[in-house]
């Protein structure tokens, strides 16, 4: 049985993210199509080989004219080259402004097609069908879309919020291990900054490999409802938005150091490590209590997660934190970071002093 969650705002039209299993077999019925709409769908290789040919079937069946655009799996397709690749193969195949665009896959391809759909003859639909657990609590919900540049993770972007997020459960059964925790690391992620009690659900939890398919479902629909209620109070990262960044401050800093290779560390990874060094950073400058930073160490580690630098890679301190300082929420040099008071009680802290972020990420194993 599905479930639904309503994303509202004052800024934008409302939208239902479904939640459950064989939602793509359905798709043609609740993916806003209609008879003789053109239907792009938008997927990397490894997704569309999977389940790109239901899909299109799926939705030719309900009438729709479609056609797809596939992309290379990894980070590295949210550039300004795919971008225009994608772009051009909704030319070609004739869009129009009445058109709709299918986002298939994880969170690289929500956030290209996402962007791709916003440019497009001045933003047209688009449909986020996510096919990772981070996608589906996380990424595809909220409307941001944006393609990386050398110079860091997400800085050409658009708020672009879908028509509807579509989040089938059942696709999550084909998922690495690695890919699951992964998501697990931004739900741990919602508990923290939000919510003391979820967080300790998915503490007792522990892995979430094996995961009963009714309590993953469960925490699929807390974590989307937490995002949910912040989105519609701050679309667009004015204020209380700033919050879900916990953790990618010092998370984005690390991938752009590793050349946003996904094979070293994975996106859930580099969240799940960047909420250790901002809880860290947290109880080092008396914020939070230090039993709170040592209890969600555990957590994460015992979900499978990284907790200290050196496990993933040589860091050197003054490059994180130069990286750390081209974050979008930096301003006029200044840093901002999300830190905390204990666990579910996040805040935004500006204008941080980065020497004392270069002291703790010394201390922290970064050379």
């Amino acid at each position: 049985m599905s479930r639904v969650v309503e994303v509202s705002g004052d800024g934008f039209r409302p939208y239902d993210v479904v939640i459950g299993p064989r939602l793509l077999v359905g798709i043609g019925g609740i993916a806003e199509v209609r008879p003789g709409r053109a239907v792009a769908v938008v997927s990397d290789e490894t997704v569309f080989g999977l389940y790109g040919g239901g899909v299109v079937d799926a939705l030719a069946s309900a009438g729709a004219r479609v056609g797809s655009v596939v992309v290379p799996a990894g980070e590295a397709s949210k550039s300004f080259g795919q971008l225009e690749r994608v772009l051009d193969g909704l030319m070609a195949q004739g869009l129009d402004r009445s058109s709709l665009v299918i986002a298939l896959g994880g969170g690289v391809i929500g956030d290209l097609a996402g962007l791709a759909a916003a440019l497009f003859m001045r933003g047209i639909d688009f449909v986020q069908v996510p096919t990772t657990l981070l996608a589906q609590v996380d990424s595809s919900v909220g409307g941001k879309t944006a393609i990386d540049t050398p110079r860091g993770k997400n800085l050409v972007g658009a708020f672009h919020q879908p028509r509807r997020v579509l989040a089938d459960t059942d696709v999550l059964k084909t998922l690495p291990a690695r890919q699951l925790r992964s998501g697990w690391a931004e739900m741990l992620k919602h508990g923290l900054l939000a919510d003391a009690a979820y967080f300790d659900q998915l503490a007792a939890i522990g892995d979430p490999v094996g995961v009963p398919d009714g309590a993953l479902a469960d925490a699929i629909e807390r974590s989307v409802r937490i995002k949910a209620a912040v989105v519609g109070a701050d679309e667009k990262e004015a204020g209380s938005r700033a919050l879900l960044n916990l953790g990618h401050t010092f998370g984005h800093a690390l991938e752009a150091e590793l050349g946003f290779d996904e094979r070293v560390l994975t996106h859930g990874e580099a969240v799940a490590l960047g909420c250790v060094l901002a809880f860290g950073f947290s109880a080092r400058e008396g914020l939070c209590p230090p039993s709170d930073a040592s209890r969600m160490v555990d957590v994460v580690a015992a979900s499978g997660l990284p907790t200290r630098l050196a496990s993933v890679g040589s860091f050197r301190a003054e490059e994180v934190l130069a990286r750390m300082a081209e974050d979008k929420k930096a301003q006029g040099g200044r840093l901002t970071l999300v830190l905390a008071r204990g666990i579910g009680e996040a805040f935004v802290a500006r204008d941080v002093d980065a020497g004392r972020v270069l002291a703790f990420l010394n201390e922290a194993g970064a050379a």
